[in-house]
């Protein structure tokens, strides 16, 4: 890999600036614990600066209105990052943690592209178009549908996938013409920094059309969903978080798309191949060592075939390779920091308590003294009326349910605050479509099948958001209708 890049400052007006009040913070590596650099601890004056950059620019720089400079400056956006690639690199998976492989998918590779699909979405996209001709009153109305842009986004990302969930926000924004004030986590600043970097050099955005502003606290995403100056807030975290989003938000009626949590069940029929479903269940817990809202973290095996199930798991989470993000053999990491691992040992320990046994791991891993190292886990013998089968712990943690067949799976499965994703695996696949289709999930995976791209609408049921984010129905969220009615 290239050598790490850095980039300390946030872009507020076009212009790339340190915070106002002159403080930084300082950016861990969470496989090494080392400092990485520092970037702009920005304040409530940064982000009203950065708010109202937008607001100027979304409603007197013509760029709601100029569809051509949107699509070339995504063009532009999309090589540049392209361009850059290595030594972005470095930077993401010294930030995040995430094993280098993954950046040739969802943390980097894979969004970059999708911002071509959306600059052709936005080229292809029916602006206006006609909902005939009606008569009321005796007045005959030709009426036609226009969408516009919402106006000015907050969007506020979290650090687990940075690259992905920044670009799956600004790239539809910007092509529906809204302007954008981005606040990306604290952990992981560098992938929204270099975002801002490359949009200011390297492309014809005009000034406040993108804005990036960085902090240590998460009180200036408040002010985000706060001020009546903004239009629209994207979010994607965690869904106590996405509660207070949209509480402060209530005040002034904006609209809040919200992607949150998940606790998804990935069923195992009794007919299916143990050995593949095996290998799906652990590849999903051990990618990103399980810092995913969409990872499949619930098992359910058949009764008749439980121990079986558990034993050609065990077996095949033992031969993944964890540890060093910068090994392209590695598929787990570390987790972000610190806090988040003791936060995943604590579950570990009451899934204990509440009469879970531990299969495998359940600690922190010897040979990896540095880091903020989980072992792959595997809690077996769980009630899915406990906290580690009902809370989202984002760790390396697989919990283990036994079912009684194909009700009592979709039982279980929809026995959730939430409705994310998951998956069913069957040697049938007719079977394994009805069962998917009784599954209340915003998206699921039958025997393998793959629904990520720039293409597919991403969101979930019940506590786990509201909204969809990328696809057509992604972009439309960025939108507001018109009708508008002319006599004839």
């Amino acid at each position: 890999m290239s050598e790490l890049v850095t980039e300390p400052r946030m872009l507020i007006d076009g212009k790339l600036a340190p915070a106002l009040s002159g403080r930084s913070f300082a950016n861990v590596n969470p496989a090494t614990e080392e400092v990485l650099g520092t970037v702009a601890d920005g304040s409530a004056e940064d982000m009203d600066a950065a708010i109202d950059a937008a607001r100027t620019a979304f409603d007197r720089s013509g760029w709601a209105d100029d569809l051509d400079l949107r699509i070339r400056c995504l063009r532009q956006l999309e090589e540049a990052l392209t361009k850059h690639a290595d030594e972005f690199r470095a930077t993401v998976v010294a930030e995040v943690g995430c094993p280098v492989s993954l950046t040739r998918m969802a943390q980097y590779d894979t969004p970059v592209k999708g911002i071509g699909w959306v600059a052709d979405l936005a080229g292809s996209y029916a602006w206006e178009s006609s909902l005939g001709q009606s008569e009321a009153f005796g007045i005959r109305t030709e009426r036609t549908l226009r969408r516009e842009p919402a106006g000015v986004v907050g969007a506020i990302t979290p650090w687990n996938f940075p690259v992905q969930i920044n670009l799956a926000k600004v790239a539809p924004a910007l092509a529906a013409g809204c302007t954008v004030v981005l606040k990306p986590a604290p952990d992981t600043p560098y992938s929204a920094t270099l975002l801002g970097r490359v949009a200011a050099e390297e492309t014809e955005l005009p000034p406040g059309v993108l804005n990036v502003v960085t902090s240590a606290g998460h009180e200036v995403g408040q002010q985000l969903s706060e001020d009546p100056r903004v239009d629209l807030i994207s979010f994607t975290g965690s869904t106590a978080t996405g509660r207070r989003v949209v509480q402060a938000s209530a005040g002034n009626l904006k609209k809040v798309f919200l992607e949150l949590g998940g606790k998804s069940a990935h069923i195992v029929l009794d007919d299916a191949d143990l050995s593949a479903a095996a290998f799906a269940a652990a590849f999903q817990i051990m990618v990103h060592s399980g810092q995913g809202c969409a990872i499949t973290t619930r098992l359910l095996l058949p009764r008749s075939r439980y121990d079986e199930g558990v034993d050609a798991l065990v077996e095949m989470m033992r031969s993944i390779p964890y540890g060093d993000p910068t090994d392209p053999a590695t598929l787990g990491g570390p987790l972000i920091r610190e806090q988040q691992r003791q936060r995943v040992l604590s579950y570990i320990r009451t899934g204990v308590e509440e009469g879970a046994r531990i299969a495998l791991g359940g600690g922190v891993p010897a040979h990896l003294p540095k880091g903020f190292y989980v072992e792959p886990t595997v809690l077996v013998e769980v009630d899915n009326a406990s906290t580690v089968a009902q809370e989202e712990i984002f760790g390396p943690v697989l919990v283990v349910i036994a079912h009684d067949g194909d009700d009592d799976a979709v039982r279980i499965a929809n026995d959730s605050a939430y409705g994310l994703s998951g998956a069913i695996t069957s040697s049938d696949t007719e079977r394994a479509m009805a069962v998917a289709r009784r599954i209340r999930t915003g998206t699921i995976a039958v025997n393998g099948g793959v629904y990520y791209g720039p293409d597919v609408p991403f969101g979930g049921y019940k506590h786990s958001g509201v909204g969809r984010e990328s696809g057509v129905l992604g972009f439309e969220e960025y939108l507001e209708a018109k009708v508008i009615a002319g006599a004839c």
